[in-house]
């Protein structure tokens, strides 16, 4: 290979091993069969993901197995139904631990986003059951909404139950100052979700990746956040093309739907690193403090954000009914089955 000059063999590398070198790379999926040729560090999984591979053949000895632990738990139907999502949610992570070294980020249901207290016990009962099947908290990743409740919850388990969390839907600065601030352990700021927004409300259809407007959100949380030495990382999600991905280079971590990391190591173009700490440390960006009515007031400036926190859990919560649903008529038939 010594024939190879640097720049060729650069050329022969791919984007996804490029990215490699500067960034995390974790796979966002509930399909965990799709992602091992990717060999990501982590993954990430949501209400949406988990029913969509739920749906699928290969993936329902996983459903069955939750619901004979849902009705053996006993209780009304309601606790029932909730006790076989957790242990599906956690089935789910349990089989994406077995190809990954790193952790999995679970989802609090999205429907108890205004009340910290009920995700605090729930993230509690997930991380239990986690750890009945001999797996750690340390592997894990609690993912919450960033809502002000979310991002209390998130404090709390990280300060007094050693647990670490993944604040999501995250579209606002306002959100990731107050995130960085409960201390909690990782951030999953939103790109392609923020790129819809404004091509919908706005004239603009189309952006080079550098400036898409969730690449330069990305950018500047991140740039803050290194700035003045936080010790939340960030985890840029929600992709829509490798360009975005590419232009986050250099951020902590990225999420990544298989179909994209396929495109990435298809893709021989150089990659080199975006975000920088030297470049952070540079950037003109002052310190803020927000307590909970400076959070809500600044948050609110943010139509984008407002919109996108709303609709994004909204759509959680009713993927998570559509699994509900599908859990209690399955389960109609294992107990006349019997």
């Amino acid at each position: 290979m010594s024939s190879v000059s640097p720049d060729k063999r650069r050329k022969m590398e791919s984007a996804l091993d490029q990215l490699k070198k500067y960034t995390v790379v974790v796979a966002d999926t509930g399909d965990f069969n799709a992602i091992e040729e990717y060999k990501p560090q982590d993954a990430t999984t949501n209400p949406s993901l988990i029913l969509a591979a739920a749906k699928m053949p290969a993936y329902q000895h996983l459903l069955d197995q939750a619901i004979k632990y849902g009705i053996a738990k006993g209780g009304s139907e309601e606790v029932q139904v909730t006790n076989t999502m957790d242990k599906l949610f956690v089935s789910f992570g349990l089989e994406i631990l077995k190809k990954i070294p790193g952790r999995v980020s679970t989802e609090v249901d999205a429907r108890l986003s205004y009340d910290k207290d009920e995700m605090v016990a729930r993230a509690l009962r997930l991380i239990a059951l986690y750890e009945e099947a001999g797996i750690g908290k340390e592997r894990i990743l609690i993912k919450l909404s960033s809502t002000w409740e979310g991002i209390q919850a998130g404090r709390e388990l990280e300060e007094k139950h050693g647990v670490h969390c993944n604040m999501t839907l995250l579209f606002s600065f306002a959100q990731a100052v107050a995130c960085a601030e409960a201390k909690v352990t990782l951030i999953s700021p939103f790109v392609g979700r923020i790129l819809d927004w404004h091509k919908e409300n706005t004239d603009r259809k189309s952006y080079e990746p550098h400036e898409d407007p969730g690449v330069v959100s990305v950018t500047k949380i991140y740039n803050y956040y290194k700035k003045y030495g936080y010790s939340t990382v960030v985890m840029g999600a929600s992709f829509r093309n490798i360009g975005e991905v590419k232009a986050l280079a250099g951020c902590d971590l990225l999420t990544i739907s298989p179909s994209l990391l396929g495109e990435l190591t298809q893709d021989h173009a150089v990659v080199k690193p975006a975000l920088t700490l030297q470049n952070a440390k540079a950037c003109d960006v002052e310190k803020v403090h927000l307590d909970e009515k400076d959070f809500r007031w600044q948050h609110n400036e943010d139509r984008m954000a407002v919109e996108k926190l709303s609709d994004g859990i909204r759509k959680f919560a009713a993927d998570a009914i559509k699994l509900e649903t599908m859990i209690k008529e399955k389960m109609l038939n294992v107990k006349n089955g019997q």
